[in-house]
């Protein structure tokens, strides 16, 4: 191992308290109560304003008040000494996005910040007391460690759970190390280090092994790399613990490896077949003492290596499991019999997700040890009574805005205004949550500050008087062309509603596997913009008229670049039927005028998302190389990242629709892959048309596969102005209209 990376290794084990071996229990570096509660938890408020705000942190002064049934702050203070009490750190951070928001007019987001305050903080009259209204505020979703990043490190979630804290979440989902969880346990039933590295999904792909979907793809993960995610994975729980958050863990509902039966005479596990081309991992029936001991097994380790925890997600036969001659409800009480064994004032959380939970299993299990994260409140419009669909079982409101990471714009705002409160206050309610579940973080940031802000308001959101105080605190200043963009913005991709039963954007055509016939990139997104293109793209004008010196923050250039790419992005619903037309119509003519033009607009899209390094996949890429030992393992880690965007898995499953499920208009995706397969295309149709024939069938998983394996120098750091990219959008668009 290169003597850089071991050291690399080393450090993050020793700050997580971690012993870099797989069979070695974690040790955490502070002490935890029965239910994981960190001791630490003693100035974590202040030591989070020092890292979000290094030149005014001490001017603000952190107390933790007694709780009183429910989570609160209070804030108050005269200038420059600010006074912020809480019943844990994170809810006094939350009282610091209030102050930031209403009182200095700031902006900290997952997605570019305003900090332009003062020297000496204000202060203001009186003191300012909010409630949570509900005590589950879940955050993160399933796939959020494949989509969002995998590879990302100690820094990137440094920040991550100081943005979660600050907006009020109290519930952390945390799936890193759990690969790690697996390869350990197993070996005490049989299992060999190097069957268990070799059946264990890659990283990126990893969510989907723990919800039971597949295994043992891309590559045998090695044991250096374990080491430094179960070191990681440590590191970050004890972080949200301090924090006054509680890890939110897999839990074990049946996972064996293949032959499990064979090392464990009399165990029943149930073959699962098949998914998307990869093997499904086999379910050992719950009812069985096997269960209960591999059950036992897994949560002793899990609490070795990262403490205990209250809340634990798992979902039972995902996507199309077979649960064979198992009755469902029976092997629910096994599975919660072994969690609650283990521990017994936890909670079963799982997901609401098409027909997950069936009956089966919210009748079976003890109501008050289940917490269902509602990953439908904002979709079918024909969800009106989750009391009687689930039995009376305690739930949270939740929303998924994006599937895959799609980069694109919006959310169904004004169903979380209408719907939130009606159903929380209703007779009878059981709505005891939020759960912020978009598939991929770090996006959206307007939707992530409201939807944040419905467990902690006192009554209904005002969305105009919403956005236009949003706009406010997001550059600093109050300015007609930032009101009246976000407004435009309100009323077309925030102002989207369930009633046409999508809650996500529609992706542009650009990162589509080439048609005229396209409708989405995705396969299961939707397949017509849920608004007018014409009304939203007035939007980037009013942007760019905002004053000179309200663009300086990251905010103001991250709303802008969104804007701009959303413009262009919206576009290719238009062009392509002209292209359509004039391939239909067999004028070559306006064909390449037409081809030209969509490739100029990819041009100048990988221009202007070049200049932000959250939007380049060379950073992608090497985020996942930077955690291999050598050459060999950083190019199998940044296959697993990178075929996750493009083809995801094996040919089948791409030909069937996994492929581009994770498009998105990034530098590098745009200009290199995307643009390879239309100007592809393009040429196919030019030499069809030329030579009187129908165009030649092109092997699209063979170009998309080997691009991915070898996509050639990455640019891994920003180039150019943000605002002069945003121009040069707008030109083109008006060229092409």
């Amino acid at each position: 191992m290169p003597l850089a990376r071991r050291a690399f290794l080393i450090a993050v084990a020793a700050s997580a308290g971690v012993v870099a071996c797989s069979n070695t229990p974690a040790k955490s570096s502070s002490a935890t109560d029965a239910k994981g509660a960190s001791v630490t938890q003693a100035g974590a408020a202040s030591r989070a304003a020092r890292r979000l705000l290094p030149r005014h942190w001490e001017q603000l002064r952190f107390e933790t008040t007694s709780p009183a049934g429910a989570d609160a702050f209070q804030v108050s203070g005269s200038t420059g000494r600010i006074t912020i009490g809480g019943t844990t750190p994170g809810t006094q951070l939350a009282g610091l996005r209030w102050y930031l928001k209403h009182i200095t007019h700031a902006n900290i987001s997952w997605a570019g910040e305003q900090l332009d305050l003062p020297e000496q903080l204000p202060g203001f009259e009186g003191t300012v007391t909010r409630q949570a209204n509900v005590p589950h505020r879940f955050v993160l979703n399933d796939t959020n460690d494949g989509y969002t990043g995998a590879y990302n490190d100690w820094t990137y979630w440094e920040r991550e759970l100081d943005i979660l804290a600050l907006h009020g979440y109290n519930e952390v989902l945390v799936y890193i190390g759990a690969d790690a969880l697996y390869h350990r346990v197993f070996q005490e039933f049989g299992h060999t280090d190097e069957e268990l590295r070799a059946w264990i999904a890659g990283p990126a792909h990893q969510p989907w092994f723990l919800m039971q979907n597949m295994s043992a793809f891309p590559y045998p993960v090695s044991r250096q790399l374990l080491d430094a995610r179960a070191a990681l994975g440590r590191r970050i729980v004890d972080r949200v613990r301090e924090l006054g958050m509680t890890p939110v863990f897999p839990g074990y509902f049946g996972t064996v490896p293949p032959g499990f039966a064979e090392r464990n005479p009399g165990a029943r596990p149930l073959p699962q077949g098949e998914w998307m081309g990869l093997a499904r991992p086999d379910w050992l029936d719950p009812r069985t003492d096997h269960f209960a001991r591999v059950a036992a097994a897994f949560y002793r380790v899990q609490d070795e290596m990262f403490g205990p925890s209250t809340l634990y997600k798992m979902d039972l036969l995902h996507e199309g499991g077979d649960p064979g001659d198992v009755p469902v409800g029976e092997a629910a009480k096994g599975v919660e019999k072994a969690l609650l064994t283990a521990h017994p004032e936890a909670i079963w959380v799982i997901l609401g997700w098409q027909r997950n939970p069936p009956r089966a299993i919210v009748d079976a299990v003890d109501k008050r040890h289940m917490l269902v994260v509602d990953g439908l409140s904002d979709r079918f419009p024909t969800v009106v009574d989750r009391e009687a669909d689930w039995g009376d079982t305690p739930y949270a409101f939740g929303s998924i805005w994006n599937f895959g990471g799609h980069t694109t714009m919006g959310a169904n705002t004004p169903d979380w205004v209408e719907l939130y409160n009606k159903w929380r206050t209703k007779e009878g309610s059981t709505l005891h949550g939020v759960a912020l579940m978009p598939e991929a973080a770090d996006n959206n940031p307007a939707a992530f500050d409201l939807f944040s802000e419905l467990a902690w308001e006192e009554g209904d959101l005002d969305l105009e008087v919403w956005f236009r105080d949003w706009a406010y605190a997001r550059y600093g200043a109050r300015d007609p062309h930032a009101e009246a963009a976000w407004d435009i913005l309100r009323r077309t991709a925030y102002g989207t509603t369930r009633a046409d039963s999508w809650s996500e954007g529609a992706d542009g055509f650009f990162g589509a596997r080439p048609s005229l016939t396209v409708r989405s990139a995705a396969k299961w997104s939707p397949k017509q913009l849920r608004y007018k293109a014409e009304d939203f793209e007035p939007a980037l004008d009013e942007l760019l008229k905002v004053p000179a010196g309200l663009r300086r923050s990251s905010a103001y250039r991250y709303d802008l670049l969104d804007v701009a790419r959303q413009s262009a992005s919206n576009r290719s619903r238009v062009l392509l039927p002209r292209i359509k037309k004039a391939y239909d119509a067999g004028d070559a003519a306006e064909l390449d005028r037409l081809a030209d033009d969509w490739l100029a607009l990819i041009d100048v899209l990988e221009t202007l998302m070049a200049t932000d390094s959250r939007h380049l996949v060379g950073r992608w890429v090497a985020d996942a190389r930077a955690w291999g030992a050598d050459e060999e393992e950083r190019d199998q880690l940044a296959y697993d990242n990178l075929s996750l965007l493009t083809v995801w898995g094996t040919r089948q499953g791409a030909d069937a629709g996994l492929r581009d499920y994770a498009n998105r208009e990034w530098a590098g995706l745009l200009g290199r892959l995307y643009r390879l397969r239309w100007s592809t295309y393009f040429d196919e149709l030019r030499a069809a048309l030329a030579e009187g024939r129908a165009p030649k069938a092109i092997d699209w998983f063979a170009l998309e596969d080997r691009w991915t394996r070898e996509p050639g120098r990455l640019a891994t750091r920003p180039v150019g102005d943000t605002y002069e990219a945003a121009v040069r959008v707008r030109e083109r668009l008006a060229a092409t209209s």
